[in-house]
């Protein structure tokens, strides 16, 4: 079964797409879809000393460049280069250094937003869910900077995305030149293959599989807000074939600029999603409980849901897969077989 869409065969003059974070998870099933086409494509990443680099295993790649080495490759294919997919980024929302996580999710950002405009490149980029907050100011992608002031992120890593987005809105109101395309994605609970290396941060669905396979019971956070039952608390689950085909999309309509949402925009429990795990492995659910960390209970998001209308009204028109659908595909494709890479 085919992950991502496929719509075109590139032209014989191939230039370079570089995809910073692109042995990470998101940045990773890109490179796949991206390799798929036929494209000619540039990993900008750290491998490491785990199993990351499986990643990237079954690709066909021009360069793997080590971040302090991203300046140095910039500077030598500046005119080879069309498109930068910057998915690079701390994405803990648990990391304590802060100063880390400017550097890398700001400061890196600001420079390659800068250099393609210098350049005369283009630019997507991931931000996040996370710079919503708590949602009392709503999920409405408005670009606007009094639309975005009157969001509060609850963790550094929310906060890092969001100083971003500020700061590229601020240039573009201020009308001087920018990235040839310019869009930035505001990713929700993004779910699927290749993201085995996150450690804590790795989706619930594969989390829960391996009790799921073994017929034994997963324990969900308990709520700890009186608004929401335990396994109740609700996020956009979204399966990372779908933020793939957008990006391809946005590959292929270079006018498209902006700030989006990337969700389903269908708000789904946890409790559905373990659910959907066992059914997927052939199982009866066996979900329990747990207290959530303290430390998690101030900065925890109990309710995410991308209004995606913004999205539509640009063009884009393909379905989103449903959580049973994507969970389905993400066991039975992936978790279950002995080869669990794109």
């Amino acid at each position: 079964m085919t992950l991502f869409a496929q719509p075109l065969t590139p032209s014989p003059q191939i230039p370079m797409i570089l995809v910073t974070g692109g042995a990470g998870f998101i940045g990773s099933n890109l490179v796949a879809a991206l390799d798929a086409r036929g494209e000619r494509v540039a990993v900008c990443d750290w491998l490491g000393t785990d199993d990351k680099w499986r990643n990237l295993a079954k690709r066909e790649l021009e360069m793997i460049v080590a971040p302090e080495q991203l300046s140095g490759f910039l500077d030598d294919h500046g005119g080879d280069i069309e498109i930068i997919f910057h998915m690079g980024a701390i994405s803990s929302t648990t990391e304590p250094d802060a100063d880390l996580i400017i550097d890398t999710n700001f400061r890196l950002s600001r420079m390659l937003w800068l250099w393609c405009k210098d350049n005369d490149v283009r630019l997507v980029y991931a931000s996040s869910a996370a710079t919503y907050g708590d949602g009392t100011a709503g999920f409405k992608d408005d670009e606007s900077l009094e639309g975005l002031a009157k969001l509060h992120p609850l963790n550094a890593y929310g906060w890092s995305k969001h100083l971003f987005d500020r700061w590229n809105i601020r240039q573009k109101s201020r009308g001087g030149p920018g990235p040839t395309q310019n869009v930035g994605l505001k990713f929700f609970n993004v779910y699927g293959p290749n993201e085995y290396h996150k450690g804590s941060m790795r989706s619930v669905v594969e989390q829960v599989f391996p009790f799921a396979q073994r017929d034994e019971p997963f324990a969900l956070f308990k709520s700890h807000n009186p608004n929401y039952k335990d396994g109740g608390q609700l996020r956009d689950f979204i399966w990372v074939g779908d933020v793939v085909n957008v990006m391809l999309w946005l590959l292929d309509h270079p006018k498209i600029n902006g700030l989006y949402n990337l969700g389903t925009g269908k708000a789904r429990s946890f409790a559905d999603l373990a659910a959907a795990v066992y059914q997927a492995a052939g199982k009866t659910p066996m979900i329990t409980y747990r207290d959530m960390p303290e430390q998690l209970r101030e900065k925890y998001q109990y309710f995410t849901e991308a209004d995606m209308n913004k999205l539509c009204a640009a063009g884009y028109t393909a379905p989103f897969t449903s959580l049973e659908e994507g969970v389905r595909q993400y066991v039975q494709n992936y978790l279950a077989t002995p080869d669990r890479y794109v």
